[in-house]
C-alpha cells in the first residue's frame, strides 16, 4: 500500500507538461461551449425582455417558464433534448448541449435587463421624449444604455454558471475541462492529478471571465462608479 501511494503522488506535474496541449484545446473547447451559449442566451433574452418590459403582462410568463427551465437538472434536460436532436454525431451533441446551456441563461439575463429597464429614470425618458426622440430611439439610446451596468452583472453571474455546468457536457462526448474530470474518474485506479486540474482550471476560468466582465462593464459604463 505504501508503495502504491509513492508511486502515485496526489498531483503529477509531469503528466502537466506532457498534455499542455491537450490542456488547452479542452480549454478552448470549454471557452467555446460557454462563449456560444452567452451569445444566445443574451439574444433570446434581450428580445424576450424587450417584450416584457413594453408589455408588462408578459413578463410573469416568461419569468415562470425560464424559472422552470432554471430548475431542471442539466442532465434531465440533455435526457429530454436528445431524442428531438440526438446524440450521434458532434453537431448534434453541440445542439444538445447549447439547448441546455442556454436555458440556464434566460431566467438570470432576463430579470437583469428587466430590472435594469424599469431603473431607468422617468424624467430621464420623458426629455428624450421631448427631444423629439421615438420609442425606439429612447429604448436603443437611452433605456439600455443607462440599464448596462445592471445588465453586465446579470451576464457575469450567467458566465459563472455556464463554465460550470460545461463541465457536465464532457458526458455527451464533448470535451471541454470536464473532459479531464470524467476521465480521472473513469481509470481503473482514480487519477487526482486530471481531476484537480478539470476543477481549478473550471474555476479559475470562471474568475478570469468574471473580472473581465467587470472590467469591461466599467469601461462601457463609467457613469456607474461616480461615488463608488
Amino acid at each position: 500500500m505504501n508503495s502504491l501511494a509513492q508511486q502515485t503522488p496526489l498531483f503529477n506535474w509531469s503528466w502537466v507538461f506532457r498534455n499542455l496541449d491537450l490542456i488547452w484545446d479542452r480549454t478552448l473547447e470549454h471557452l467555446t461551449l460557454t462563449g456560444v451559449a452567452l451569445a444566445v442566451g443574451l439574444a433570446i433574452s434581450i428580445a424576450l425582455s424587450v417584450l416584457a418590459f413594453a408589455r408588462p403582462r408578459t413578463y410573469e410568463p416568461i419569468a415562470s417558464v425560464s424559472g422552470i427551465l432554471y430548475t431542471i437538472p442539466s442532465l434531465a434536460v440533455f435526457a429530454l433534448v436528445a431524442p428531438f436532436v440526438g446524440i450521434g454525431t458532434f453537431a448534434e451533441k453541440f445542439v444538445t448541449a447549447e439547448v441546455a446551456l442556454v436555458s440556464y441563461t434566460l431566467l438570470i439575463l432576463v430579470r437583469n435587463i428587466v430590472t435594469g429597464l424599469r431603473g431607468v429614470p422617468a424624467e430621464t425618458k420623458e426629455a428624450a421624449v421631448g427631444m423629439g426622440y421615438t420609442p425606439g430611439q429612447v429604448l436603443r439610446l437611452i433605456e439600455l444604455p443607462l440599464a448596462l451596468p445592471v445588465v453586465v452583472a446579470g451576464i457575469r453571474i450567467a458566465t459563472v454558471t455556464v463554465v460550470g455546468l460545461v463541465t457536465v457536457t464532457s458526458l455527451l462526448g464533448l470535451g471541454g475541462l470536464g473532459f479531464f474530470i470524467l476521465n480521472g474518474l473513469r481509470k481503473s485506479i482514480i487519477f487526482p492529478t486530471e481531476i484537480i486540474v478539470g476543477v481549478t482550471l473550471s474555476v479559475a476560468l470562471a474568475a478570469l471571465l468574471d473580472v473581465g466582465l467587470l472590467w469591461l462593464g466599467r469601461r462601457l459604463a463609467p457613469w456607474a462608479r461616480v461615488g463608488t
